[in-house]
């Protein structure tokens, strides 16, 4: 990283002097922000240079001060060197302490990082998701690269994280590496979660994430109507693979699952509710928020096709669920075959349960925002502001009850 450093030894009177010595401070200025220290000498300021930071004359007591001061020169700009080689970056206070032989144990943002990952790992399943393991690791990741191509630097001292930091790594995610604003604004507040928890152990004295603008944009989210579900459910299959992630896809419309809970989805978690009829009652696996949701009957008959499929049956599961990637592999076969020009996804299921299935058929915003299990109403409502075929048919309901003259 590019460094404006420069030294300067200065004079330091007191509030009350008079007449007499003075004593000589070294002051280090890297980037606009200062490291002082005494010297330990002193000299009249009649005979000092403030100009050159030395003492003024040839004799013996001159040229003794500025050899020392001379040595002292030499050994900061050694220990700026040394800093240099060790591939972090440089400050006012780094260097001082260099030189003084004061190296400080300071946390480095890749370490903190590292650390925070360690914990999370040994408590996915716990307390965390593999998902959230994942993301942190991500951004590692990003960080591994955007270090040396930004600062040259391996690693970075926690204290060096400012908000300039954060609004260049915001920069570079979206010019270097082509990332939407949703992604990169996530991606900063990952990181800020890494330097809230330095801040609150005292590794950093100032906060520079509760300066960071970034914000997510609302984006519209699209579902399958009516008739593109029935598509979906017509569709016939020769391969096995495709009928499976099909049912699965139409059951999470059905249920407003999630990925992740639909394949852990086990038997114990459908019981029967408080109607007598057959509920799926679980935590969501992101949230561990429970969510409580009554089976339609096309969904019951999902699982009843499943019930002594082998690969289920094995693992105690509903359903033969592969890996996220898998499946949305295999949706995107599904997608051409069916050719109803949107592109399927596991979460674009969850999507068409919260519109086509409930909203747009009356269910109240609550009863959905429940099943999906949100921890608040308002992320439900995103679903509600785009239902115009549901405010076109109210509409035409109180029309018929209005008569105006």
């Amino acid at each position: 990283m590019k460094t404006n450093f420069s030294l300067l030894f200065y004079m330091k009177k007191q509030k009350n002097y008079t007449k007499g010595v003075a004593p000589i401070y070294i002051r280090i200025t890297v980037n606009g922000k200062r490291a002082e220290s005494a010297t330990g000498r002193s000299c009249d300021p009649d005979r000092w240079n403030c100009k050159s930071g030395r003492s003024i004359g040839t004799k013996e007591d001159s040229r003794s001060l500025n050899s020392f001061l001379d040595q002292l020169q030499n050994m900061v700009y050694d220990a700026h060197g040394e800093l240099l080689k060790s591939g972090y970056v440089i400050t006012a206070e780094s260097i001082k302490n260099k030189f003084m032989g004061r190296e400080e144990k300071s946390l480095t943002l890749l370490h903190a990082i590292t650390e925070h990952n360690q914990k999370v790992e040994a408590l996915v399943g716990k307390e965390f998701v593999q998902g959230t393991l994942n993301r942190y690791k991500v951004l590692k990741k990003h960080l591994d690269i955007f270090l040396p191509f930004k600062y040259n630097v391996k690693d970075i001292d926690m204290r060096n994280v400012d908000i300039a930091f954060l609004n260049e790594f915001d920069y570079y995610l979206r010019s270097e590496k082509s990332c939407a604003n949703n992604y990169t604004v996530k991606m900063i507040k990952n990181l800020g979660k890494i330097i809230n928890i330095s801040f609150e152990n005292g590794h950093i004295q100032t906060n520079p994430f509760a300066c960071y603008k970034g914000r997510t944009k609302k984006v519209d989210r699209y579902f399958l109507n009516q008739e593109e579900i029935q598509v979906i459910a017509d569709k016939k299959f020769v391969s096995e693979r495709l009928d499976i992630i099909r049912d699965v896809f139409l059951f999470c419309c059905f249920t407003g699952l999630a990925y992740a809970d639909v394949q852990k989805l086990q038997n114990s978690h459908i019981n029967n509710g408080v109607d007598g009829e057959r509920w799926i009652i679980k935590n969501r696996q992101k949230t561990n928020v429970r969510s409580a949701i009554p089976l339609l009957p096309s969904a019951v008959t999902i699982i009843e096709k499943y019930k002594d499929h082998p690969a289920s049956v094995n693992k105690g599961l509903v359903f033969p669920v592969p890996s996220n990637q898998k499946m949305n592999e295999y949706l995107k076969e599904i997608e051409e075959r069916c050719e109803i020009g949107k592109k399927l996804t596991s979460h674009i299921a969850r999507h068409t349960f919260a519109t086509t299935v409930t909203l747009l058929n009356g269910v109240p915003i609550e009863s959905v925002s429940q099943m999906l299990g949100h921890t608040n109403i308002r992320t439900t409502q995103h679903y509600a502001k785009i239902l115009d075929i549901k405010v076109g048919a109210d509409m035409a309901l109180l029309r018929d009850k209005l008569i105006f003259i």
